[in-house]
């Protein structure tokens, strides 16, 4: 019983420090935007060499998933959470220190993907295990971080670099996440499965063949996989190119656009993200497919909302088309590592959430490319209208997928977990 209790009140102290990693995970990519032109004129570099730094940084997050998920699920996550952020929060300070490109593409790019690869695959785990009956609104609320870091991390970044310099952003949020990493080494558990049940004679029970099994041969796992996709896809394309797109449609300052474009997306996913995870635990108690279902009719209703947005004539019906978006893809974004968890074994879910990322950045890297193809074929107050008319598309793809998964699959995919055990240390 006291064990027990012990648990209900330690699993949101968990989601209380994964929610600060978290916090510092997605600082740690918004604030080298928010002081790039501070960067580029210090060290001289090219927009072609600034360019190379992005592409390599998700090219390298891309190809190290699978990696890191696959360790998530042979070693003690808490061990894998930790070391992850002591080293991206380590190679994030020496970004700091860097004099020319050499050292931002081997501290900024490549070291930077090596860690914070293999936090999220980690950390949803481990967020599930404690999690059961609240397993929905604790991802949720670990998702929100994500929007809250975007949002307030760009004004600091920017405050710190007009005062101190660009270095000293780097200098900030690398000390604090090393600091931080210090209290994960006392504060952090373990659940019993990552303890000695999983293991014989110390090595792990599970092949990376059998991780990769564990999704190819789980139909709704798939599907769960293509409409992700479907997100990362629209995600990917908005976060190039909405500014740009809101500026020459409507003639503002890149500081109006991308205000607009920042805080109309991010503040209703927020909300959604919230409101999605707190109606999916109450309702899937009852209704296993509710998930499912929610994020079938999100993803059906943010086609019509970025097709409102990238045709209306107005700036006020564009804002609409923008704030309804976020708040559909938040609910769906509420449900997207739970759905997934609830067809795949706890032992196989690191892997699972690496093999799914990989796969939705490598098709997602494409949308970037396709807008900036449609503003050339189509000119620069045409060209990424039709090109986010277009992504409508995807959605109502992801959605279809969805209602499959819904329908066909998920009764024989589902994954009935036992109750939570007493964890160790």
């Amino acid at each position: 019983m006291a064990s027990n209790k012990l648990l209900k009140y330690y699993k949101w102290e968990l989601l209380a420090l994964l929610c600060f990693a978290f916090f510092l995970n997605q600082a740690d990519r918004a604030i080298f935007g928010v002081v790039l032109s501070a960067i580029q004129k210090d060290l001289r570099l090219t927009n072609s060499q600034v360019g190379w730094i992005g592409t390599i940084l998700f090219l390298a997050l891309a190809l190290m998933m699978p990696v890191a998920g696959y360790v998530g699920d042979v070693v003690d996550k808490k061990w894998v959470i930790t070391c992850s952020l002591i080293f991206w929060s380590a190679t994030t300070m020496f970004t700091g220190l860097t004099s020319g490109i050499v050292g931002l593409l081997l501290f900024r790019s490549v070291a930077t993907a090596c860690g914070e690869s293999f936090y999220s695959p980690a950390a949803y785990p481990l967020i599930a295990s404690f999690h059961k009956s609240t397993r929905t609104i604790a991802l949720s609320i670990h998702q929100a971080t994500l929007y809250v870091a975007m949002m307030t991390s760009g004004v600091l970044a920017g405050f710190i670099a007009d005062h101190w310099g660009w270095r000293s952003a780097f200098f900030l949020y690398g000390w604090s996440g090393i600091i931080l990493g210090g209290i994960f080494v006392f504060r952090l558990r373990n659940t019993p499965s990552e303890s000695s049940e999983d293991r014989e004679g110390g090595k792990p029970r599970i092949s990376p063949g059998k991780a990769l099994g564990a999704v190819l041969r789980t139909p709704t796992a798939l599907l769960i996989t293509i409409s992700f996709t479907a997100v990362v896809l629209q995600y990917n394309a908005y976060a190039v190119w909405a500014p740009s797109f809101i500026q020459e449609k409507f003639n503002l300052t890149m500081t109006q656009a991308g205000g607009l474009a920042m805080f109309s997306l991010y503040i209703t996913s927020m909300i959604g993200v919230l409101v999605g995870g707190m109606v999916s635990d109450r309702m899937v108690v009852t209704r296993p497919r509710f998930r499912l279902q929610l994020q079938s009719v999100s993803m059906f209703l943010c086609a019509p909302a970025i097709l409102l947005m990238a045709l209306a004539g107005s700036l006020t019906l564009t804002c609409c088309g923008m704030v309804a978006l976020g708040l559909f893809q938040g609910t769906y974004q509420a449900n997207t590592p739970a759905s997934f968890f609830d067809v795949i074994e706890p032992r196989y879910r690191s892997s699972a959430i690496g093999i799914q990322t990989t796969f939705a950045y490598m098709v997602g890297s494409v949308s970037p490319w396709m807008l900036g193809y449609f503003r050339e074929a189509f000119g620069e107050g045409k060209g990424l209208s039709y090109g986010f008319a277009v992504l409508s598309s995807v959605y109502a793809i992801g959605s279809l997928a969805m209602v499959a998964a819904c329908l066909f699959t998920f009764h024989r995919d589902r994954y009935i977990e036992e109750p939570l055990q007493p964890c160790e240390g």
